[in-house]
């Protein structure tokens, strides 16, 4: 006599949803894993000494700690996610020049930076540059989204880096040791300077430094 066959669990709408809600999140992971686990590649972006040159004469006064780069490190696959939860790089943000600043609420230099960045927006945001915070690594979920809105920091988009990928890829090749960290990216997402640290964005040096920027 034949064993029994045990019958099939049933796929019920339920089932189907969950498998779905796993396969996104895990086609966000996969996503952020291609992007960010690697640091990037030298080919993506050509050295630009020149451009280098020009934010670096103008970071002076409260900017002074400001680097100017241009060693060839591309940026366009680095990526992160929008308020929704969304996956984006910094490619969807091509043809603008970008400010990116990696902050987190807990962060006390972070916290105190932020109003500045949110004057400068106000007064640089237009088609050709953009300010591009990203919160990083909180370790308590909405925290970022809360004090963004205790802050009333209107000009300000807010993005997450919710696992540190964007941040640890940075730090593979030491841009960024800490936060806040500030990447200044050209059109193409390739890197045209650095600051590690907090700076005055709101000052006249900051305004001098995203003007040479723009003017490349």
């Amino acid at each position: 006599m034949s064993e029994p066959v045990a019958a099939r669990p049933r796929l019920t709408p339920i089932r189907l949803v969950s498998a779905a809600l796993v396969i996104a999140a895990l086609a966000i992971a996969i996503s952020f894993w291609v992007g960010n686990a690697g640091s990037p590649k030298a080919s993506d972006c050509l050295p630009q000494a020149d451009a280098a040159k020009k934010v670096d004469a103008a970071a002076t006064g409260q900017l002074a700690a400001l680097n100017g780069t241009g060693t060839g490190r591309g940026y366009a696959d680095l990526g992160f996610l929008d308020k929704d939860g969304k996956a984006v790089t910094i490619s969807d943000f091509a043809g603008k020049f970008l400010l990116v600043n990696f902050w987190a609420s807990w962060c006390i230099p972070c916290r105190a930076e932020m109003p500045a960045l949110d004057k400068l927006a106000e007064q640089q945001n237009d088609q050709s540059f953009m300010v591009l915070p990203i919160n990083t690594g909180e370790t308590q979920a909405g925290k970022a989204k809360e004090f963004f809105t205790a802050g009333g920091w209107v000009h300000l988009p807010l993005y997450i880096d919710p696992n540190f990928t964007a941040l640890e890829r940075l730090k593979t090749t030491a841009v960024a040791l800490g936060l806040p960290t500030t990447l200044l990216l050209d059109k193409k997402g390739c890197e045209i300077g650095v600051l590690q640290g907090p700076a005055v964005w709101d000052s006249p040096d900051g305004t001098r430094v995203i003007e040479a920027l723009k003017s490349i």
